[in-house]
């Protein structure tokens, strides 16, 4: 306990002074233009000397309600809960996007996907038969901390592009071990929809075979179709590894598991254990690789210079009933732009860093790339329009968040503004099949402070906020008209 309380100390004080003296920064080619970069080129001036750890844990379609400490009655949880006791729980949490592959370029680029265009209107996520990928010109986390010499991983679901041209290896990280999209792509034709199985049966185990997704180590497929059985299993030794491997050196893991998108699948110490039924023993399992992170840290004694963050990639699927999650509270979940879609479950934990608290500020994943840069002295990419903002004087008890607002991005279309407590919805879709449209007869106006559940419409009673706030949604199209392509449409030519 002294030790870490000096550490704070010490660790406070540095990083107090690094943020101000800190002269990294990213300075764009001579053909580069200012918001639309062709590539990357990074110059490097001074270093200090604070290089704490990272970690971050992205769990896939884990639900507002999925944790214990979020309110379920039936799911454990201990390991999280711990991270939201000894370190900060966030309430007001936001995933840059309602579905995967914009809400993970969201996440490791701080930029609204549209920018770097990584949302589509034609297709929502890359498939195995996509040929694009995360342009080579954005600028990830990992490539970031690369200027510090960091050592860097990419353990789990990438879902930024299959093809070797797109792998985590070409965007920063030193060693990829994966299953490169998501865990449902490649099913066997043929076979029956997981939905049409497991509707009815929260117990239903599916079949390995059924889904022919590879697992790839760094560049080369070792496994297909992949053992998804155990897939959370050697994702969290393939991390202790890596970890352990690394513990004389900074380092940054990112760790997104495959699940809680379906298919479900839990190793044989948790499968049939929850009370949830199989959703839960999946949450569960993915709470015991939490549990053997932070374990790892704290026995080889460098968990108070190690930042641990958990949070998911969107809302829960609602469409597959017990196998999907829950938005606790919130309305709807995947794919829509109300809360249940982009409001997530969040944790910071690091003992050395982090003061313990509740946070009901507002944050978003796309904060962390601006938040590991401070904690790290180094700058985020100035040659770009950039979304992140800097939440490390939250983590330290030293500050408040400096976001202000949140723009709901889905399918290439801006959907709606959060600024304050209020909320505009101009787009919405539906609630369980939400590749299709509802048709709005006008834009909702809901206060979140009041009404976290988007019950009541204020539209019709507060005319002036709407006037703001649709001008702040026309501002801000204004802003992304000088975006990226769209990366996502494209597929592989046969």
């Amino acid at each position: 306990m002294i030790k870490r309380l000096v550490f704070s100390l010490i660790f406070c004080g540095l990083t107090a002074a690094t943020f101000h003296s800190c002269t990294f920064s990213y300075i764009k080619g001579e053909d580069d233009k200012p918001n639309n970069p062709e590539q990357k080129s990074i110059s490097k001036n001074t270093i200090d000397n604070s290089s704490p750890n990272f970690v971050i844990i992205f769990a896939d379609d884990m639900g507002y309600g999925d944790v214990a400490s979020f309110g379920n009655p039936n799911i454990r949880t201990p390991h999280l809960d711990r991270m939201g006791i000894e370190g900060q729980k966030w309430t007001q949490f936001y995933s840059a996007d309602p579905v995967c592959t914009p809400s993970r370029a969201g996440l490791l680029t701080g930029r609204y996907p549209i920018r770097n265009g990584m949302t589509s209107k034609d297709r929502a996520v890359l498939f195995p038969d996509s040929d694009g990928g995360l342009p080579q010109s954005e600028i990830t986390i990992a490539e970031l901390l690369k200027q510090k010499d960091y050592a860097t991983a990419c353990i789990g679901k990438w879902h930024l592009g299959h093809l070797p041209q797109h792998l985590p290896t070409t965007q920063g990280f030193d060693y990829y071990f994966g299953i490169p999209y998501s865990n449902d792509m490649d099913a066997k034709p043929g076979q029956a929809h997981y939905h049409d199985d497991s509707k009815d049966d929260p117990a239903f185990y599916p079949e390995i075979s059924t889904y022919h997704v590879p697992l790839l180590e760094n560049t080369t497929v070792i496994e297909r179709p992949a053992d998804q059985t155990n897939i959370t299993k050697r994702y969290t030794e393939k991390a202790v590894e890596f970890i352990t491997q690394n513990k004389d050196k900074p380092f940054f893991l990112y760790l997104p598991h495959s699940m809680p998108h379906i298919p479900l699948f839990a190793g044989d110490d948790f499968y049939g254990k929850s009370k949830r039924g199989h959703y839960g023993d999946v949450i569960e399992e993915i709470d015991w690789s939490v549990g053997k992170v932070m374990k790892t840290l704290e026995e080889l004694d460098i968990e108070d210079n190690t930042l641990v963050i958990f949070t998911s990639d969107n809302g829960p699927w609602l469409l597959f009933k017990t196998h999907g999650g829950s938005a606790g509270p919130l309305k709807d979940g995947k794919g829509t732009h109300f809360e249940g879609g982009q409001r997530v479950p969040t944790f910071f934990w690091g003992p050395g860093i982090v003061k313990p608290k509740v946070v009901t500020e507002v944050g978003s994943t796309m904060d962390i790339m601006s938040t590991i840069a401070s904690l790290a002295g180094l700058k985020i990419p100035n040659d770009r329009k950039m979304d992140s903002q800097d939440l490390s004087e939250v983590l330290t008890g030293t500050g408040h968040s400096p976001r202000t607002e949140f723009y709901y991005w889905g399918y290439g279309e801006l959907a709606g503004v959060r600024s304050g407590n209020y909320k505009l919805v101009v787009k919405e879709r539906k609630p369980l099949l939400y590749w299709n449209k509802v048709e709005m007869e006008r834009p909702k106006l809901f206060d979140l402070e009041t009404d976290v559940s988007e019950k009541y419409d204020l539209y019709d009673l507060m005319p002036e906020k709407v006037k703001e706030l649709q001008a702040m949604l026309d501002a801000h199209l204004e802003d992304t008209e000088d975006s990226l392509p769209d990366n996502l449409a494209s597929r592989i030519q046969k």
